[in-house]
C-alpha cells in the first residue's frame, strides 16, 4: 500500500475527529491514571453523558506526564480547545462535565490547563506549565495526546512518515542520518546508535535480527512501560527503520511480562501496522521485509543486559556472557544481532521523519537531543518529563519537579537506578549529560531519577539499592556474586549500629574489586550507591559507625522516639494515631512513650503539630 494514501486516509479521520459537533473527553489510561482511579473516571464520564441526555465521544489516552495530578480528564466543546482537569474522583467527574457541557462553566478553579495553541482566560496553556514549559518532547510527543489504540492517529501526527524517508536514503543513507544526529542509546551505556547499526549492517551474514529492549526493570522508573502505553507506533516504527538499515528481517521486543497494559497495545498495534502493510513483507511496496514477535520476560533485572536477553529469547536462563563477540557480530541464535532501548527507537522515528539537523540542535556536543526520565520520590510534581541534554540538575529538581514537598530540604539524587549513583544538593548545576554524571560516579541509566529529602537516611539507601542488586544478580561471576553479598552484609551491619570503623575503608575496597571484575554491567555498575554515599555522605557513615546515631532517625536500632514535655500539649493526636498504644497520658497533660511497646513506626512523629516528639 502507498505512503501518501494511507496519509490521506489518516488525515481525514483526523480532520473529522477535530470537526467533531459534540463533546470529546479524553481520559488518561496509562497504568499511572488506573491506579489513581482513571477506570472509575471513565465509568463516571460515560454515565454522566447518558444521564444528561448528551451525545459524546470518550477517548482513551496515555500518560501525559503530570503523574502527579492523576487522573486526567480533557474535555473540548466543538470551536475551543481541550481544557485538561485533575486529580478527579467520579463525583468530581460529573459536576465538571454537567457544569461545562449544560451551563458552559468550564470551572476554571478546577481546570490544569488548556491543550493546544489557543487557551482561555484564567486557565494557562499545556506548553506553559512550569513543569512542562523548561520541556522539549521528541518520543514523547505524542503521548497523552492521541488514542494509543488508533493508528490513523499516529500517522495524522506525521507516524510512518521516517520510515517512508528511510526506505527511498537506503539503509546505508539511514546510517549515515542517525551518525549525523548524535543519537546515543537511551538504555543507558550510550553507546552511537549509527555507530552500533553500522556494525550490524557490516555482517555478511544473510540472517539478522533486530531487537527492541523493554525490560525496564529499575525501580522508580516508568519510562519505557508509559512511552509504549501511550505511543506505541513510534517505537515501532523506530524498529522497522533500524532493521531495513541493518538488514534484518526478523525482531523480538523483550517486555517484562508485568506490564501487561503495554503488551495489549503493542498487540493491537503491531495488528494494525500488518493491515497498513507497514510490517511483514515489501513494507510499503518497497525492498523492506521485517516481522516482529514479543517475548515476554520473567522479570530479571539481569535480562536488561544485552547478552542475558538474547538467552532469555533463545529460551535459555538470562545470563550475560562474555564481549567480545560482540552481538552486532555473533547474537541471537548465533546471528548478528542489533538492540536498542524503546526510547531509543521513538527518537529514531522522529529523527527520520524531521531530520538530523533538527535533532543535533538540541543538547550538548556530545550528548545530542533530548532524554526522558521519571522523576519521583520526595519532588511535588512526580511525573515523566523529557528535558533537553545538558539541562542542570536544579532546573529538573526545582523548576520541572517543583522542588521537596513540606518545606524539607533536599539531600540527594539517585539517578540511574540501582546501577547509579546518589548525587548530593551540593551539585545542583551539574549538566545532565552522559560524561558529567559518569564524572560525579552515577550514570544516565534508563532514565530514573528519585529524589531524596533531608530524613532520607544515606546508607539506608546504599542497603535497599544493594538488597535490590545482590538478589537480581544471576550469580555466574563470583566479584557480583560474593561481592554485593559481603557488601550488603557490611551496610546491615552498620544500619543495625554493629558496624566497625574498619568497615568503611573494607566496603571501598570491595566495591572497587566488584566494579572491575563484574562481568557486565549489573555487577560493575552494582557498587555504585556504596560508592557515591560514601563519597558524598561519608560523615553518615561515621555517624553510624563512630557515634552509634542515624542523623535521619531511619535506622530504627540507633534512635528512638521521645516526648518533649516543654512542648507536650496533651492534645492525645499522637497517642491515637500509635498502633501499639505505647503513647499514654490524659488529655491537657504531658505525654510518654512505652519504649518497649514502640515500634518506631513514627506515626506520632508525622502527627504532632507541635513538634513536641523528637528523635533521640
Amino acid at each position: 500500500m502507498d505512503y501518501q494514501v494511507i496519509k490521506a486516509g489518516a488525515d481525514r479521520k483526523w480532520r473529522a475527529l477535530a470537526a467533531l459537533r459534540q463533546p470529546l473527553i479524553q481520559i488518561g489510561l496509562g497504568t499511572c491514571g488506573l491506579a489513581a482511579g482513571a477506570d472509575k473516571v471513565l465509568a463516571a464520564a460515560g454515565q454522566t453523558l447518558k444521564r444528561l441526555g448528551l451525545l459524546g465521544r470518550i477517548m482513551q489516552v496515555g500518560c501525559l506526564g503530570l503523574c502527579y495530578l492523576e487522573p486526567l480528564m480533557a474535555v473540548r466543546k466543538p470551536g475551543r480547545p481541550f481544557i485538561c482537569y485533575g486529580d478527579l474522583t467520579p463525583e468530581r467527574t460529573e459536576e465538571i462535565l454537567a457544569s461545562y457541557l449544560v451551563r458552559d462553566d468550564p470551572r476554571p478553579e478546577w481546570a490544569v490547563c488548556t491543550l493546544g495553541q489557543d487557551g482561555l482566560d484564567g486557565i494557562p496553556r499545556f506548553e506553559d506549565l512550569p513543569m512542562i514549559k523548561p520541556q522539549v518532547r521528541i518520543a514523547l510527543r505524542n503521548c497523552g495526546l492521541i488514542d494509543p489504540g488508533q493508528i490513523d492517529h499516529y500517522i495524522a501526527r506525521g507516524g510512518y512518515g521516517g520510515l517512508e524517508r528511510a526506505l527511498e536514503m537506503g539503509p546505508q543513507g539511514v546510517i549515515e542520518e542517525i551518525k549525523a544526529s548524535g543519537l546515543r542509546g537511551r538504555g543507558g551505556a550510550g553507546f552511537p546508535t549509527g555507530l552500533k547499526w553500522g556494525f550490524a549492517r557490516q555482517s555478511k551474514s544473510r540472517v539478522k535480527y533486530f531487537i527492541c529492549n523493554a525490560d525496564e526493570g529499575d525501580p522508580g522508573a516508568f519510562m519505557d512501560r508509559s512511552l509504549l502505553e501511550g505511543d506505541p507506533h513510534a517505537v515501532l516504527e523506530g524498529m522497522v527503520i533500524g532493521a531495513y538499515a541493518v538488514g534484518a528481517e526478523e525482531g523480538y521486543i523483550y517486555i517484562r511480562a508485568e506490564y501487561p497494559l503495554a503488551i495489549q497495545r503493542l498487540q493491537v498495534a503491531l495488528k494494525q501496522m500488518e493491515e497498513y502493510g507497514l510490517l511483514g513483507r515489501r513494507i510499503l511496496g518497497r525492498n523492506c521485509n521485517f516481522q516482529i514477535h514479543i517475548k515476554e520476560g520473567a522479570g530479571a533485572f539481569v535480562c536488561g543486559e544485552e547478552t542475558a536477553l538474547m538467552a532469555s529469547i533463545e529460551g535459555g536462563r538470562g545470563m550475560p556472557r562474555s564481549r567480545p563477540p560482540f552481538p552486532a557480530q555473533v547474537g541471537l541464535w548465533g546471528r548478528p544481532t542489533n538492540i536498542n532501548n524503546v526510547e531509543t527507537l521513538s527518537n529514531v522515528s522522529a529523527i527520520l521523519h524531521k531530520g538530523a539537523d533538527w535533532f543535533a540542535a538540541y543538547g550538548t556536543e556530545k550528548s545530542r537531543g533530548t532524554k526522558t526520565f521519571s522523576l519521583a520520590g520526595k519532588i511535588n510534581r512526580t511525573g515523566l518529563i523529557e528535558v533537553p541534554m545538558g539541562i542542570r540538575l536544579g532546573q529538573v529538581i526545582n523548576d520541572i519537579g517543583g522542588g521537596v514537598p513540606r518545606g524539607r530540604r533536599l539531600k540527594a539524587v539517585q539517578t540511574g537506578g540501582p546501577s547509579g549513583g546518589c548525587i548530593p544538593a551540593s551539585l545542583l548545576d551539574l549538566p545532565v549529560d552522559y560524561e558529567s554524571l559518569a564524572q560525579a560516579g552515577s550514570i544516565m541509566g534508563s532514565g530514573g531519577m528519585v529524589v531524596m529529602d533531608e530524613d532520607t537516611c544515606m546508607v539506608d539507601m546504599a542497603r535497599y539499592f544493594l538488597t535490590f542488586t545482590e538478589a537480581e544478580s544471576c550469580g555466574k561471576c563470583i566479584p557480583c556474586r560474593l561481592g554485593n553479598k559481603q557488601m550488603l552484609e557490611i551496610i546491615e551491619d552498620i544500619c543495625q549500629g554493629q558496624g566497625q570503623a574498619e568497615d568503611l575503608s573494607l566496603l571501598e575496597r570491595i566495591s572497587e574489586a566488584v566494579h572491575k571484575s563484574s562481568l557486565c554491567g549489573l555487577g560493575q555498575t552494582a557498587p555504585n550507591p556504596a560508592r557515591t554515599t560514601l563519597r558524598y555522605f561519608r560523615d553518615e557513615y561515621e555517624a553510624h559507625v563512630l557515634d552509634g546515631k542515624c542523623p535521619a532517625g531511619v535506622c530504627k536500632p540507633l534512635f528512638h522516639y521521645e516526648i518533649d514535655s516543654q512542648k507536650c500539649t496533651g492534645c492525645m493526636v499522637c497517642a491515637r494515631k500509635c498502633p501499639t498504644g505505647a503513647v499514654s497520658g490524659r488529655k491537657k497533660e504531658v505525654h510518654v512513650i512505652d519504649q518497649d511497646k514502640c515500634i518506631k513506626c513514627g506515626e506520632c512523629y508525622e502527627a504532632c503539630k507541635f513538634e513536641a516528639v523528637a528523635i533521640c
